[in-house]
């Protein structure tokens, strides 16, 4: 496939970064809509009356439309346009985000979420793969993916903690708070992102869309229902067996086509794959953690909504005041270092709360644990993005970049599913302590597999970009 032009470096530095800043508090946005619903949870519950499986698919519903379709998004993004994309699906974003806030019916709270799901799942990868064609491969480039990715890291972090502000109101402000910001968004991007937006040459592979489309949405749909219909039924392991068809007839076609979704030549690069495995232990460990946590805290602790937040905080604010350092200590280290020190740090902060009882110390087990969580996201998640689009070709950074974020989506679902399943393996809706320290042992192996893959990228070296023109671009093989 060839580029015409997909969009327009801008002409000015002060373009190019206040381009950058919309496009981060967009991503601030989908990474804040998965976390704040999170200290949220129990008040959903005890209002809508849900039972603790159905109540994972408030999370689920919207990780099931952004992980689902998010391959299809990226690859939207490179033939129709960038800009195009992100403003139809940022529009969209908004309007799903209003109706969630206002609707009395958990099957329609649901729906509301997968919507903003299939949003985000256009917005993200439109968002990362502007960025990567806007800003030139090296230091500018890590820079400005640093910020971006520090503002969704923050964005995950963070609100949690404005979640239990905002709980303390109401638990319709989690869901309604994002609407006015993505107005503003949504009104200031058209004057910024100014570039020319044209679409990549090249035919529309309408079959691979559909099937890739398909087969992620039933794997991620399979996951999550498999705690409550049994992951030895019949239809889990039908679904299961659907999802390996779909992918299989995907891969015939791909391979048949002329212009293919996904260039499969892309997944031969190690150091792509192995930042697409980072990404997807970094978020289904995490997100899974904190569905616990939530439990935790709240239902057998009786802590308030602004209380479990608080014991977020040391993490959020980590993330957010060292992550936007993370270029620079990439051009200085290598990414491979500095995911395995993250992988490490993770692994610690869950096995820190292997230590929970019904009197945790703050000082001895939870400001520790979150400071040590904390610092595997500032350092792995700006550097997995880095990793992750070093080295592709202009007119599949939409490709790449949604090749991560179903990663990372696509990965907490299965592990959300998992812990679900371990907590309610008792059989009720009581929550023991025995359950919980399970249920982040799930985590914790997560972490520690991660840290393994990561050891073996332990290694910096040049090598030619993986998209049809050579370059001559450094790319860090690590995990």
């Amino acid at each position: 496939m060839h580029l015409h032009v997909l969009f327009c470096p801008m002409s000015s530095s002060s373009s190019r970064w206040g381009a950058l800043a919309v496009l981060c508090a967009v991503i601030f946005l989908d990474a804040l809509d998965v976390s704040m619903v999170g200290v949220a949870l129990p008040a959903i519950q005890h209002d809508l009356g849900l039972s603790t499986s159905s109540l994972q698919w408030v999370v689920s519903g919207y990780v099931l439309g952004y992980g689902g379709l998010l391959l299809l998004g990226g690859r939207t993004a490179d033939l129709l346009g960038r800009r195009r994309v992100f403003l139809v699906a940022l529009g969209v974003f908004a309007v799903a985000s209003l109706l969630g806030g206002i609707v009395d019916d958990g099957g329609l709270l649901i729906a509301a979420r997968f919507v903003k799901g299939v949003a985000a799942a256009f917005t993200a990868p439109a968002a990362l793969s502007i960025i990567t064609t806007t800003f030139p491969e090296g230091p500018e480039r890590n820079r400005a993916l640093s910020i971006f990715t520090a503002c969704g890291a923050s964005g995950y972090s963070l609100g949690l903690v404005l979640s239990g502000l905002l709980t303390e109101i109401g638990w319709r402000w989690t869901l309604l708070m994002p609407v006015p910001v993505a107005i503003l968004a949504l009104i200031i991007a058209p004057r910024v992102l100014r570039g020319r937006d044209e679409r990549a040459e090249g035919g529309h592979d309408l079959i691979g869309a559909v099937l890739i489309s398909a087969s992620m949405l039933l794997l991620v749909f399979t996951v999550v229902q498999a705690p409550e219909a049994g992951w030895a039924s019949l239809q889990t392991i039908g679904s299961l067996v659907a999802v390996a068809v779909l992918l299989g007839l995907f891969v015939l076609a791909e391979l048949r086509t002329r212009h293919p979704l996904v260039r499969l030549g892309l997944l031969r690069s190690g150091h792509i794959v192995r930042a697409n495995l980072g990404l997807l232990i970094l978020m289904g460990s995490y997100v899974a953690f904190q569905f616990v946590a939530m439990q935790y805290f709240q239902n057998l602790l009786g802590w308030s909504a602004l209380g479990t937040a608080m014991a977020f905080l040391p993490a959020g604010l980590l993330v957010a005041v060292t992550s936007t350092k993370m270029g620079d200590f990439a051009d200085r280290f290598g990414t491979g270092k500095l995911i395995v020190i993250g992988s490490a740090a993770l692994a610690g902060g869950y096995a820190f709360f292997l230590g929970i009882d019904r009197d945790p110390s703050l000082g001895g087990l939870v400001i520790p644990g979150m400071i040590l969580m904390g610092t595997a996201f500032a350092l792995s998640f700006p550097s997995l993005n880095i990793q992750a689009t070093s080295g592709v070709d202009d007119d599949e950074q939409g490709l790449a970049s949604g090749l991560l974020n179903t990663s990372g989506q696509v990965g907490g679902a299965i592990v959300l599913a998992v812990v679900t399943a371990v907590l309610t393996s008792g059989g009720g809706e009581t929550l023991s302590i025995g359950a919980l320290r399970s249920a982040i042992v799930v985590s914790l192996v997560l972490a520690l597999v991660g840290l393994a893959i990561s050891a073996t990228g332990l290694r910096a070296r040049r090598v030619p970009a993986v998209g049809q023109a050579e370059r001559e671009a450094p790319v860090y093989e690590t995990v």
